[in-house]
């Protein structure tokens, strides 16, 4: 305890002599120093908390063994200097893009134009496809009863299998209009134009094997074809055609044989032809190192209301001078080519009544040419040749109806000497640009010229995409002058057939003027479904025939919308 007081003694005197320094009186006079030193001897002193009340054991000499879990694989120890191989990541798979198998299309314009058009399709199944297509379009143009309108309905399907591809088709089209053919001359002779309505349905069936890289494969088509025709009045043709291939693969060559048959019948109120055509074509193949010769023979049987027996010389080679660049190739050919009323009205449907059907014999075909590209987007095909044809068919204006077109065939020999070139110019996915050229020399048989052949056609297509939402399209369409014969007299013999020669005094040859077309067009996306559409024909605006007392409309433009579903 002496420890204890002694300490608070010491701590209460400096205390005392602090605050009396502190406080702010005058010091004394005299000043007294002392000095006091205390000395003991340190002994620590520990709470109660902390004092140990045993001492540890320190025999207990057991060591700690902890708990491990091991997994040991089996892998070969592989004593390899060589660099590795790096690991290429696996990229994302790509968002797949968002296809519509479905649209609707519709539009209307000037002149009467309506445009109504649709597709439907079946998923995106690449093995099994199944559709339907309709369309519509009507116009009318500034002439008396220049009214035009045509249908078509399809319905499609395809399957591949395993070893052959099947497809068939289900088709329809209707195509209704006016004889409104004027002369420009004598405008009175047709007050009242005729209605004609042409109405067209047909099947067809086909089987295709699969290629296979075989050597010693064996190949295999087939196909059936059927339809009906008719018009307003009493025009009827059936056809059934039945086409057959087979292909043997040996090697480097290959034995072929390819057959056909074409069963039709033409019906009218005067008329009625069986026009029947039994093909053989045996041949044989060679392939190989760029070369493909393939050399054979058409045997061309005729029976029906005419018969008769032909056989023609097949020769096609094909020379690959610069892979992917430039090939040549050359083709030797002869055929009988079957006319109908289908091909006739096709090509012109203003045909008159009672039209006669005669096949056209195709005695000697030589032609020759390059074709090949010159790199990525760019490709071409040039070509000569020359025909010879008997019984070649050809539109003549009718004597008694002027606005009516028969069919003549030239009971001689016409000779064709031809040039034929195709460019096709894709600068990227947003560019392209293709033209055809075709210029052709008629020299006619028995008469005077080939009618409403033109010497030049010529024909151009430009697509530029602009930001990927607007396409711009343009397109030119350009033929040369052709001719016409126009009969003074009658030229008919009493049973209403032509001659087999013609009378030139009874005729006068007319020249049709050559023209040139012009048309744009453009579409713009809206979105993914929706996008508009706009096209103008005729931009030039010029009053051109292809067939003689026939002018086209003139400028028209329509435009709408098409909606993918």
């Amino acid at each position: 305890m002496r420890f204890n007081k002694t300490t608070y003694f010491t701590i209460l005197l400096a205390i005392g002599t602090l605050g009396l320094r502190a406080q702010d009186v005058k010091p004394p006079e005299k000043t007294v120093s002392e000095e006091i030193e205390i000395i003991r001897p340190y002994k620590p002193v520990l709470a109660e908390a902390v004092k140990l009340r045993r001492s540890p054991d320190l025999d207990n000499i057991k060591t700690y063994k902890a708990k491990f879990n091991y997994q040991l694989s089996d892998r070969k120890l592989e004593l390899n200097t060589d660099i590795q191989k790096l690991q290429a990541q696996k990229v994302a798979d790509e968002r797949r893009a968002e296809l519509f198998n479905n649209y609707v299309k519709g539009g209307i314009g000037n002149l009467g134009t309506f445009l109504a058009e649709a597709y439907v399709g079946m998923g995106q199944d690449p093995a099994l496809q199944a559709g339907a297509f309709f369309r519509h379009f009507g116009q009318q143009g500034k002439l008396n009863k220049q009214n035009e309108n045509k249908q078509q309905l399809s319905v499609f399907a395809r399957s591949i299998g395993e070893t052959a591809t099947l497809n068939g088709k289900v088709n329809y089209q209707r195509h209704g209009l006016y004889f409104y053919g004027i002369d420009d001359q004598n405008p009175s002779l047709n007050p009242n134009p005729e209605r004609q309505l042409l109405n067209f349905f047909e099947l067809e069936g086909e089987a295709i094997s699969k290629y296979t890289p075989d050597p010693d494969a064996f190949s295999y088509a087939a196909k059936v074809n059927g339809y009906l025709f008719n018009d307003r009045f009493s025009a009827k043709e059936s056809a059934l055609t039945l086409t057959g291939y087979l292909n043997k693969r040996i090697s480097k060559f290959n034995l072929g044989l390819a057959t056909s048959a074409e069963l039709g019948k033409t019906k009218d109120l005067n008329t009625e032809v069986a026009n029947n055509l039994f093909k053989v074509n045996p041949y044989v193949k060679l392939q190989a190192g760029g070369v493909k010769i393939i050399a054979g023979a058409n045997l061309v049987q005729e029976f029906g209301t005419k018969s008769s027996t032909r056989i023609f010389p097949v020769v096609t080679a094909d020379f690959t001078l610069i892979p992917d660049f430039l090939q040549v190739f050359g083709e030797v050919k002869g055929d009988v080519n079957r006319n109908t009323l289908k091909d006739l009205t096709d090509e012109n449907p203003f045909l008159n009544s009672n039209i006669t059907i005669k096949n056209s014999v195709e005695n000697l075909s030589i032609s020759a040419g390059i074709k090949g590209t010159g790199g990525p987007g760019f490709g071409y095909k040039a070509r000569v040749y020359s025909r010879e044809i008997t019984d070649m068919a050809l539109f003549v204006n009718s004597f008694d109806s002027f606005n009516k077109f028969d069919v003549i065939y030239d009971f001689g020999k016409t000779k064709i000497l031809g040039l034929e070139g195709e460019l096709s110019v894709q600068v990227s996915d947003n560019l392209k640009w293709t033209g055809k050229l075709n210029m052709e020399n008629y020299k006619a048989g028995a008469e005077r010229e080939s009618y409403f052949k033109p010497q030049l056609r010529l024909s151009s297509n430009f697509s530029f995409v602009i930001d990927k939402k607007f396409t711009f399209d343009a397109a030119v369409s350009i033929q040369d002058d052709s001719k016409a014969k126009v009969f003074i007299v009658n030229p008919l013999n009493p049973d209403g057939t032509y001659p087999p020669v013609p009378d030139f005094d009874k005729e006068r040859v007319v020249n049709v003027k050559g023209f040139v077309d012009l048309g744009v067009g453009g579409t713009y996306k809206i979105n993914n479904k929706f996008s508009a559409f706009a096209k103008a024909n005729n931009i030039l605006n010029t009053n051109y025939s292809k067939f003689l007392y026939y002018r086209l409309n003139g400028f028209n433009i329509f435009g709408g919308l098409t909606y993918s579903f």
